[in-house]
């Protein structure tokens, strides 16, 4: 790990800068539910900043007729839209798409429940903003589509990647790397099932800027590392792993929400995107170690000096992301 600090100084910035151009994390959402027989409550959430929202716009089958002047209001970041539509003949073999979503980089989830039980999830993105309904789908395809989920909420979370870097820099040894990660796997899955259950909450946006804080916090202690001296957080790194953890489990929860979880099928959205949310975890982790033995081989630093320079990049890129989460908490 010893030249990973030198590699974040190359790699942050080019993070830092495209990260302003990554998609939306919170995606659009689509909720259908069949009242009477081919008669659905239709919920659409965009996401919104003030009284600006994304210009997208459900399109759904033809045959799919209002039956009442939609109610629309703006509401913790979201574009709101209920209605209620009927569509004669139902679903089934209807295409539903959105609008603008083509000339985006965000996504949109569409969930469709019937009065039969049976349902149905889609993932929607910029090259494929359409799908043909089919009436229901299989427990395996459902799990699918929240476990992508989960890979992609943490894959595009600078917040995330930053914490996973700062630990790499903290840990020494592959065996403390295991309890670490371990510990993170752990603190994070009783939050999320906790938060997400209704158990326990926090607000989001005080989570995201603490998550932030959290970050410039371990910055900092790599910064103050001495030759021939461990503190606290480099004996046992697995200790803040376990205090992140439990702040990102509060966050991925969010997320959920942000989406629009589902109550009915709660259980299984819910494990599916805890694995999702492992496997992308894991997916950093081995990104890093390659780009660690890449640096090894072109970089020539010496560790101390190629830690000093990770944890400030890291402390920057965290700060960065608090001073506009804080400006939102006042706004």
């Amino acid at each position: 790990m010893t030249r990973l600090g030198a590699l974040l100084a190359v790699l942050i910035p080019v993070f830092l800068a495209t990260s302003g151009m990554a998609h939306e994390i919170r995606p659009a959402y689509l909720d259908m539910r069949e009242t009477a027989p081919h008669e659905f409550a239709v919920v659409w959430k965009v996401p919104a900043q003030g009284d600006m929202r994304l210009g997208l716009y459900a399109s759904l089958p033809k045959p799919c007729i209002e039956k009442a002047e939609p109610v629309r209001l703006i509401v913790n970041g979201a574009y709101l839209e209920r209605r209620t539509v009927a569509c004669a003949g139902g679903l089934r073999g209807g295409e539903i798409g959105i609008n603008g979503l083509k000339s985006t980089m965000t996504e949109a989830l569409v969930r469709i429940e019937y009065t039969n039980g049976d349902t149905e999830v889609v993932r929607l993105m910029p090259d494929a903003p359409s799908f043909t309904a089919a009436g229901a789908q299989t427990s395996l395809e459902v799990a699918q589509t929240y476990f992508l989920l989960g890979v992609d909420h943490i894959l595009s979370g600078l917040d995330h990647l930053l914490v996973v870097l700062a630990l790499m820099l903290l840990i020494r040894g592959r065996w403390m790397l295991v309890k670490t990660i371990t510990a993170f796997t752990i603190a994070h899955s009783i939050t999320l099932a906790g938060a997400s259950l209704g158990y326990f909450s926090l607000p989001q946006k005080p989570v995201e800027a603490t998550i932030a804080l959290s970050i410039a916090f371990v910055a900092n202690e790599l910064i103050k590392t001495k030759p021939g001296e461990r503190r606290l957080s480099e004996s046992y790194p697995w200790v803040v792993a376990f205090a992140f953890g439990l702040l990102h489990g509060f966050g991925f929860a969010g997320a959920l929400k942000e989406i629009g979880l589902p109550q009915s099928d709660v259980p299984l959205s819910l494990l599916t995107f805890n694995l999702g949310v492992e496997a992308g975890q894991l997916i950093l982790v081995a990104m890093a170690l390659v780009l660690v033995r890449a640096a090894n081989a072109l970089i020539a630093m010496p560790p101390a000096p190629a830690r000093q320079i990770g944890a400030y990049m890291i402390g920057t890129a965290a700060m960065l992301l608090l001073i506009p989460r804080i400006a939102s908490l006042a706004a």
